[in-house]
């Protein structure tokens, strides 16, 4: 409805009026358009117009930010991004290793159009670095490797491909939001939603766990209402969650898209940034027999692995050579350009320096980050996921939301972004809670310190008012049962089942003795003169 009022002109009988109806009916914008204080334009056709407002806090957020970027000595009061999903901890290494002189080459080839599935020497070097990190059991083959720029344009033409216009691919929630866009606004494929919440019931031994059953009721519903599923996107490791998937896991969702005959796009691109040596990533390619091959596609790059989002890289490996060919064939509006893919080239090939030298570092860097970051939140008594994979930590500060609705979720939102701090709102995610919000630790301490003080100032404000309306005005919302569903596993500090009490960590216990304090009424209660 919100999109047939902003791009219809009231008339509803010429053909562009239709078309955008049919669009919008095609696809539940809600929480993406942006449409306050927005006039249609008569130089967009309907769907350019859809286009200019495919915008939500994600991207509102970002754009605030390019505005008044934090500088510690031009720009001290700027916000502090840890919205954005970028590793900030290793300029040093990578403009060191990019900047050496097997690095610099310029030869005719590099210059001129090469095959669009990229050059032959980057697949090739493509295909051995992935062997050797995914741990594969036999050699992987360069002519399954297919090079563009960035992980969002191959799901882009993935789904392009895949997917006839009003069709779906199926995703669990909470997922990294900028699929969406990936998926719809060129070729107008939707996303069914597997919503996972984050009780803890006799079959869900973690917050936010994927299971078949709760796939299979996704993809039941969607039929039900006569939408075509045709593939199932898995992130490993989980944007936003952290989640690894176990081998058991992944087997089990590619046997659950086998018996549906679904494609699976499986995006690996955080699959070198586990940071703790106690946990475990295992690449679908490592398997050594996939359910159906011919519907199995993988995605990576160089993006968050790598510290370099400035550089535009992907890569997909499928066996299916049809879905290889007509993915080739949308190379051309998304090639990486000549001297970038020999410097990647380069790059991948030189696995002393990524082992020795870069994959220590970072590792170190990283879960130097998180602890600050987790301490700072225990500190808090704030519930999170503590998980071992990716620049980001979820968190729970549905204690904040009196009402706990998403409206507040966004209000909460917006005091941290007029408090120069910009972080991501579930609803960005698409999750079913509200008040979950993803915080980007992969940054420098100066920023991480100013940034978690902000956002204290914010929290303890917060606070303040909670307790202060609720005694003008007692209510009694979910809020008491709010910390019920979480908190006993909030601090697990692994991706492991939980085992027995004694292997607690001890910091971990004490933040959720923390939370249980801060979210009870016994202080309130229970107070000195109450004792007298």
């Amino acid at each position: 409805q919100a999109l047939s009022e902003i791009v219809g002109t009231g008339g509803g009988g010429n053909l562009q009026d239709m078309r955008a109806r049919r669009l919008a009916e095609r696809r539940d914008m809600r929480g993406f358009c942006n449409p306050r204080n927005f006039q249609r334009s008569p130089y967009l056709s309907a769907r350019g117009n859809i286009v200019s407002i495919f915008r939500g806090s994600t991207e509102e957020g970002y754009t605030a930010y390019h505005a008044d970027k934090y500088d510690e000595d031009k720009n001290p009061n700027g916000i502090i991004n840890f919205g954005t999903s970028e590793n900030k901890l290793c300029f040093d290494l990578m403009s060191k290793r990019l900047t050496q002189t097997d690095m610099n080459l310029m030869e005719p080839p590099l210059l001129q159009y090469p095959d669009w599935k990229g050059h032959t020497f980057l697949r090739e070097e493509v295909a051995r670095f992935l062997t050797y990190y995914c741990k594969t059991p036999a050699p992987l083959k360069a002519e399954n490797v297919i090079v563009l720029n960035g992980c969002g344009s191959l799901f882009s033409a993935l789904a392009t491909v895949l997917c006839d216009p009003g069709e779906a691919v199926l995703i669990a929630t909470p997922f990294y939001s900028g699929i969406t866009q990936s998926v719809f606004l060129y070729g107008n494929v939707k996303l069914v939603y597997a919503y996972l919440d984050s009780k803890i019931t006799g079959t869900n031994t973690r917050p936010f766990q994927l299971t078949v059953e709760k796939l299979e009721k996704a993809l039941l519903d969607a039929r039900a209402e006569g939408v075509t599923v045709r593939a199932l996107i898995l992130l490993n490791p989980q944007n936003p969650l952290g989640d690894i998937y176990s081998l058991s896991e992944l087997r089990d969702y590619l046997e659950f898209a086998k018996r549906h005959e679904l494609h699976v796009i499986v995006d690996e691109i955080y699959m070198l940034s586990v940071f703790d040596e106690s946990a475990t990533f295992h690449s679908v390619l490592s398997m050594d027999r996939l359910p159906d091959p011919q519907r199995t596609h993988v995605i990576w790059g160089i993006t968050k692995d790598f510290a370099v989002s400035g550089i535009r890289f992907g890569t997909l490996y499928t066996e299916n050579e049809d879905v290889a060919n007509a993915v080739a064939s949308l190379c051309y509006f998304h090639g990486v350009c000549g001297p970038v893919q020999h410097k990647v080239a380069q790059l991948l090939r030189d696995r002393d320096w990524i082992n020795q030298v870069y994959l220590r570092a970072n590792h170190t860097r990283l879960k130097a980050a998180h602890t600050y970051v987790t301490d700072e939140l225990k500190t808090l008594g704030v519930p999170f996921l503590n998980r071992n994979a990716g620049f980001f930590i979820w968190i729970d500060f549905r204690k904040y939301l009196r009402t706990g609705t998403f409206e507040e979720e966004m209000q909460l939102w917006r005091r941290f972004l007029d408090n120069k701090v910009l972080l991501s709102c579930g609803k960005a995610f698409e999750c079913s809670e509200p008040g979950w919000f993803r915080i980007i630790f992969a940054d420098k301490t100066h920023r991480l310190q100013l940034g978690m003080q902000r956002i204290r100032k914010v929290l303890e404000e917060r606070e303040q008012e909670i307790l202060a309306e609720e005694k003008e005005q007692p209510c009694q919302s979910d809020q008491d049962g709010k910390a019920d569903s979480t908190d006993e596993v909030i601090f697990v500090s692994r991706h492991q089942e939980p085992t027995c009490a004694s292997s607690s960590n001890l910091g971990d216990l004490i933040g959720l003795l923390q939370q249980q304090m801060r979210s009870s009424d016994w202080l309130q209660k229970n107070t000195a003169e109450q004792f007298a």
